[in-house]
Parts: C-alpha cells; structure tokens; sequence
C-alpha cells in the first residue's frame, strides 16, 4: 500500500547545509521510489493556525519509506537538515480505495478494547 513521508518543518535557517541537503537528497530517494508530492510552496490557510513547510514523499510502501529513512545515504545527510530546522516527521499509510470518510469509525471500533466481561 503506498505510503508517505510527511514533514512539517518549521525554522527552517537557510544556510549551506541546507542547500547541500536539498543537493543530495534526490539522490537518496531514487534507489527507494521515492518522489516528491509536497515540497513547501505558498500555503493557502482556510483554518487554523499553520507556519513552516510541509513535504510529503511517496513511496510504494511503508516498508520501502522506512527504508529509505533508515539508509545509510540518508542517514549521512539528515544532520543537515535536523541542526538547521525544526519539525516532525513521520510515516502514514495511504487510505485503502474505495474510501468513505465514515471508515475511520469502522476502523476505531475494530481497534478498541472489548466491553468488560
């Protein structure tokens, strides 16, 4: 099932490390599948409160994506991008197809605990 790394980052200081980062990751990715849907851009806020940047990478899997993340390419690289920004990062799973917004329901009720006996 494909799968994204997602990234909101925040405090993100332009310096060289950063552009060396942003020169080497596509590098990494590309043994991985891995390719760029998000990558900050103007925010267009309709709710809430949002600062920063957020990146979201494809992958096939999360399996592939955790790869990736754990490589030793990446891993060389990340301390550019960690000493100089600030953010979370994490990996979901696309939805599977078709999807309705009432699944979520079904699937907390799937993941609860049984009622006390």
């Amino acid at each position: 099932m494909t799968a994204y790394a997602i990234a909101h980052l925040r405090d993100v200081e332009p310096c060289p490390a950063i552009v060396e980062y942003l020169e080497k990751i596509d590098a990494t990715l590309a043994p991985y599948g891995g390719r760029f849907i998000i990558h900050g851009g103007r925010v267009e806020r309709l709710e809430g409160k949002f600062s920063g940047d957020l990146i979201m990478i494809e992958f096939a899997s999360r399996e592939i994506a955790r790869e990736w993340y754990r490589s030793s390419a990446y891993q060389a690289i990340l301390p550019l991008r960690t000493g100089h920004s600030r953010g979370d990062v994490f990996l979901i799973d696309q939805v599977e197809m078709p999807h309705r917004a009432t699944d979520v329901l079904r699937a907390a009720h799937q993941n609860s605990d049984p009622p006390a006996a």
